[in-house]
């Protein structure tokens, strides 16, 4: 499968900062796009709230000049960073009135980092290497929430 460049980049970035145990969704450097962005935090100025997919004027402006980050626009950084709280089970917008000492064991940072991959996976227009369907040649025909309705009811 051909990728592109930001995706292939992207993707080696948050293979070694998981398996260095340097990622950590509750800081701006070694977060998703933290660690997408080289550890730097500049990104959190793009928004008023992390997790957030509301640009503000930073960010706006930055959207709107077309400005890129390693290959991302502002709202795509704050997409995939949207994707990797929510995976992780955080209560979004992060705040300081809605956070709880969270454990953030190995295995919520796994499921972090599927979405995320399935999200620059969806950017980019390739296909999402995180779906197994075609490994057990089954077509997707219903939602989640169909799905397991119909599990319940047989």
């Amino acid at each position: 499968m051909e990728t592109t460049k930001r995706f292939t980049a992207a993707i080696h970035k948050l293979y070694n900062a998981f398996h260095n145990n340097t990622l950590n969704p509750l800081c701006c450097n070694q977060c998703a796009v933290g660690n997408i962005l080289d550890n730097k935090d500049f990104w959190k100025h793009l928004s008023n709230y992390n997790g957030s997919l509301q640009l503000n004027y930073v960010g706006l402006v930055n959207q709107n000049l077309g400005k890129r980050f390693n290959g991302y626009t502002p709202i795509e950084l704050l997409q995939i960073e949207m994707v990797f709280l929510k995976a992780c089970e955080f209560q979004l917008p992060l705040h300081r009135s809605n956070s709880s000492k969270k454990i953030i064991t190995k295995d919520i940072l796994f499921k972090g980092l599927e979405a995320v991959v399935s999200k620059l996976c969806e950017l980019d227009r390739i296909p999402n290497v995180m779906d197994c369907s075609v490994l057990f040649e089954y077509e997707t025909t219903y939602s989640n929430k169909e799905t397991s309705l119909l599990m319940h009811t047989v």
